[in-house]
């Protein structure tokens, strides 16, 4: 066997044993993809629930707002019909004991509309808190995996170990979604 050929051989078995020292990064780079796009779709998932929930809530202060301008109104009516002189009194008092029982039904109206309302507003900040959770989960995720493969050119594990921590503190973040109420 000539010198250049034991050299070659020589070369080749380090590579190899190269190769299977990375291979943890490798595995560990996969891993990390992989919960990148979980969180990916996860916070995108949970800022599209905000969004719906925020139509549901316009739409309810909306039906609030409908039902306000309707009471209002006719408590306008009730009043011009006070001042007024009207011939048949009888009609007047039936006019004015209707608009009265309006009115009192559409207290209790107003105030379900607007608790509903409210709560759909809390259920909007409750999500984008969620959402807001899993975007911090993702990017450091992404750090997490881009530090991590600058051990593979750099061939210092000091850079794998810091992407394991920005990796650790990203799934932290996506877990304690959990914990928001």
């Amino acid at each position: 066997m000539e010198a250049n050929e034991s050299q070659e051989l020589q070369e080749q078995a380090e590579n190899i044993e190269h190769q299977r020292s990375l291979r943890p990064i490798a595995f560990t780079m996969s891993v990390v993809a992989v919960l990148v796009a979980i969180a990916t779709v996860l916070g995108h998932r949970t800022h599209t629930e905000a969004v719906l929930d925020q139509n549901k809530a316009t739409d309810q202060w909306n039906e609030y707002q409908a039902h306000k301008i309707r009471s209002n109104d006719t408590a306008l009516a009730s009043d011009l019909l006070s001042v007024m002189t009207i011939a048949d009194k009888d009609a007047a008092s039936r006019i004015a004991k209707s608009y009265a029982d309006h009115q009192a039904k559409w207290v209790d109206e107003l105030k379900d509309d607007k608790e509903k309302a409210e709560a759909l507003e809390t259920k909007v900040e409750q999500a984008e808190a969620r959402a807001n959770r899993f975007d911090l989960s993702e990017a450091l995720l992404e750090i997490g995996l881009v530090i991590s493969s600058v051990t593979l050119l750099t061939r210092s594990r000091i850079y794998w170990y810091l992407g394991l921590v920005f990796s650790i503190a990203g799934v932290a973040s996506a877990v304690s979604v959990l914990l928001l109420k």
